[in-house]
């Protein structure tokens, strides 16, 4: 097991403007921090990466005020709960059709952001392609981590499609959302080795480490640049 030690590689993680295509996102500071959402539909390991960060370093200028799911049972609920972080779960409407369900779902979560004075939303596991009307409301203050080197291997099977394609590196991105799939600006990205005796959840497993430092990085550049002053 010693030889698969490896320091991971920082590609980039760089502050971008954030005031082009939306409202632009102000300067968060330790005494007013941005007011973050993030969603999610299973575990929550990201979100409590996420939370705990933003505890442990209040100047770091944004903090979680509400975690929902799409998933009533998802155990991050229960984490952000424990963290003391408001939650909801906002399962899908029963409505047969499938974009008047998403439109219903979508304009539920709006409440809930609009609510809770939300101003970046921060996807995390979240396993719910958003409509193309949901990311121009708030594009460019919606982001997403990925679990692979995008463009590479977008989707909801990205370790699967890494091992099946016998690459020796893969790793994790954070990105804006757009209305396609895991398809848009890169804002910072990590690398990992991949073994060959890696299955998906060893793989994943590494991919991970390096999401919960990747993701509250990215955000804590974003929200303090200059730049992202109205």
């Amino acid at each position: 097991m010693g030889a698969h030690v490896r320091r991971p590689q920082v590609i980039s993680s760089v502050a971008h403007d954030m005031a082009r295509g939306g409202i632009p996102l102000r300067k968060g500071t330790t005494s007013d921090p941005i007011r973050c959402a993030i969603l999610l539909s299973g575990s929550g390991s990201g979100m409590h990466a996420m939370v705990v960060h933003q505890q442990t370093k209040p100047h770091c200028g944004h903090i979680t005020a509400v975690v929902i799911s799409d998933q009533p049972e998802a155990t991050g609920l229960i984490k952000a709960e424990r963290l003391g972080i408001p939650t909801h779960s906002l399962p899908l409407p029963e409505e047969s059709d499938r974009e008047l369900r998403r439109h219903k779902h979508e304009t539920l979560v709006q409440q809930l952001l609009e609510q809770y004075d939300i101003e970046l939303i921060l996807l995390s596991g979240y396993m719910r392609l958003v409509s193309a009307r949901f990311v121009e409301r708030w594009a460019p203050r919606i982001l997403n981590i990925h679990p692979s080197l995008l463009p590479s291997f977008p989707g909801a099977h990205a370790h699967r499609d890494v091992l099946a394609a016998g690459v020796e590196v893969s790793g994790c991105t954070v990105h804006y959302v757009d209305a396609g799939m895991d398809s848009g600006e890169i804002l910072g990205q990590r690398r990992v080795p991949v073994f060959a005796d890696d299955d998906e959840t060893t793989l994943a497993e590494r991919v991970k480490v390096e999401e919960h430092q990747l993701y509250p990085k990215v955000i804590d550049e974003l929200v303090t640049a200059p730049q992202n002053q109205v």
